[in-house]
């Protein structure tokens, strides 16, 4: 069943009455790999979901970029970085997959699980490996790894830091997992474009349903044959017969917004909470909403999905900082992780955002 998440549910927001993030200070960020941007933060999980521990410490994904004299250049040179997170400390695990193994000419986001020492990574390949010119061609794929045993030497930086953390090896050759047939879905195949207006086939978030078992992947889509050329949407596919098959949007967004962006579905309370991020500048026109994470809630997968506080509007960022983080990732302890934008008077930061957490 797809629900929709309509202009009446964005304007019913009360202006200045936004619940806003607190105020990022600029002191406190620290660059975690000198001479990179980092972006797109998200953690391996377990079966269940939950942020899985290994060595101590958790395993994180991000995208990552060298620094460049324009931030946006970074999505087209994007990689998928691992780190191992210990407390506040980030320990740099480098690229994940060896140079030249993903299909696309860049990586973007994704998701991860852990099931003993074998990890599986859903990513986006954007592009084609060796296009001369950048495309914006957004495909899903799968990949494995084996988990291989970080050194611990104690004293060597921090005491009881692992000093190398983690390690990867025998990766499978990257599998597509569901394409676009123009469908329920746009081919999301464009040549040129600007981050903000290109169609999204991208971002697969794994979801394992308790209810019964089922393996879901979500992802940021865009409606196919929309009359608006603001058409964003939550897809999904569900793993049937060891086989991702499409299904029908989980929510449209057709007249409202152009990017609903890594949406994630998280079980609180008993209720299925979709969580996604979007920018102020994806909105349709007319329509005046902050950038920030929205949501809705329902009482199973099947939906109906209603918006969160009757808007969607989760957290905004803060009036006086209106860009300063983005890409909200909720996990099962209600912790929302992001990384540092754009702050006034600082540009953009790229880096890991201060933890916040749903009361």
């Amino acid at each position: 069943m797809t629900s929709a998440w309509t202009a009446a549910h964005v304007a019913s927001l009360a202006p200045g009455a936004w619940p806003e993030a607190p105020l990022i200070d600029a002191a406190c960020c620290r660059p975690v790999v000198p001479g990179h941007w980092l972006w797109d933060f998200w953690p391996a999980q377990d079966d269940a979901g939950d942020v899985v521990t290994i060595e101590g410490g958790e395993l994180w994904f991000s995208l990552s970029a060298p620094h460049s004299s324009d931030p946006l250049d970074r999505h087209g040179a994007a990689r998928i970085r691992a780190f191992h997170r210990q407390g506040g400390h980030w320990r740099d695990l480098g690229n994940a997959m060896p140079d030249g193994w993903s299909p696309g000419s860049r990586e973007w986001s994704g998701s991860a699980v852990v099931r003993g020492d074998r990890l599986t990574l859903w990513f986006t390949a954007a592009g084609r490996r060796g296009e001369p010119v950048l495309s914006f061609e957004q495909r899903l794929f799968e990949t494995h790894a084996i988990l291989t045993p970080g050194i611990l030497t104690p004293g060597i930086v921090t005491p009881g830091i692992l000093t190398s953390g983690p390690g990867f090896a025998h990766w499978t050759m990257p599998a597509e997992l569901v394409a676009s047939d123009g469908g329920w879905y746009d081919f999301a195949r464009d040549m040129v474009g600007s981050i903000g207006t290109i169609k999204a086939f991208r971002d697969p978030a794994w979801f394992r349903d308790p209810l019964d078992g089922t393996e879901y992947l979500l992802f940021t889509a865009s409606v196919a044959r929309s009359a608006f050329s603001h058409n964003g949407a939550v897809g999904i596919a569900v793993l049937h017969d060891d086989q991702w098959r499409l299904l029908p949007p989980l929510v449209t967004a057709e007249g409202v917004n152009n990017e609903l962006e890594r949406p994630h579905i998280v079980v609180i309370g008993g209720r299925y909470h979709l969580f996604w991020s979007t920018q102020s500048i994806v909105f349709a026109p007319g329509l005046t909403a902050p950038t920030g994470l929205y949501g809705m809630v329902a009482q199973r997968m099947a939906g109906p999905w209603q918006p969160i506080a009757g808007s969607g509007l989760v957290l905004a960022n803060p009036a006086d900082a209106p860009a300063q983080a983005y890409s909200w990732l909720v996990a099962s302890d209600r912790s929302i992780s992001s990384f540092v934008d754009v702050l006034p008077g600082h540009g953009f930061m790229g880096l890991p955002a201060p933890v916040l957490k749903i009361d």
